[in-house]
């Protein structure tokens, strides 16, 4: 992008997230204005039980103002390891310990905006203990058996993006 850079101006400096205002110049030579955001990174887990069953979460996000089924995500910390976020995040989120995690896999969530790389892991022989959620965080664990979960994509009841990322790269990859 250096090449191409005319300008960049700081919007928004926030908790999660740098946003910036973008000229840019297109190969043509005219210049465009962009909307850039700049975040550390994101880890999705994708948790197994030893019977097989997914560990999905329901997930309340103010954004779309919906409870949405998910695998469970979290942000990564300034230099944090994505594999080490990935055990914390599963903890926190679902309560599970992982005695294995295995990398999937990475992504852009949405190359079109911001440079965020999820990456994506499987987390097995699990072991089940307390959720430690964030204050604002209204989560809860459902279990669901693979078929189910193939059913509720099917129907368009899952419908995260880094949940059908995760769960894509680890059925190619089984």
């Amino acid at each position: 992008m250096d090449d191409r850079l005319v300008s960049k101006d700081l919007v928004y400096d926030g908790r999660i997230a740098t946003g910036y205002k973008l000229r840019l110049r297109m190969g043509d030579g005219h210049v465009v204005e962009r909307d850039y955001f700049h975040y550390n990174g994101a880890v999705v887990i994708l948790p197994v039980l030893d019977d097989g069953r997914i560990v999905l979460i329901r997930n309340y996000r103010f954004a779309v103002d919906e409870r949405l089924w998910e695998l469970p995500a979290g942000m990564l910390e300034a230099d944090e390891d994505p594999a080490d976020c990935a055990a914390r995040e599963l903890a926190e989120e679902t309560g599970h310990a992982a005695g294995a995690i295995t990398r999937l896999g990475q992504f852009y969530s949405a190359p079109g905006t911001m440079d965020e790389v999820m990456h994506a892991y499987l987390a097995t022989d699990l072991t089940a203990g307390p959720q430690n959620l964030e204050r604002y965080e209204e989560i809860t664990v459902e279990p669901q058996t693979e078929a189910d979960v193939r059913g509720m994509i099917e129907s368009g009841e899952i419908h995260d993006g880094k949940t059908l990322a995760a769960l894509g790269l680890y059925w190619l990859k089984r």
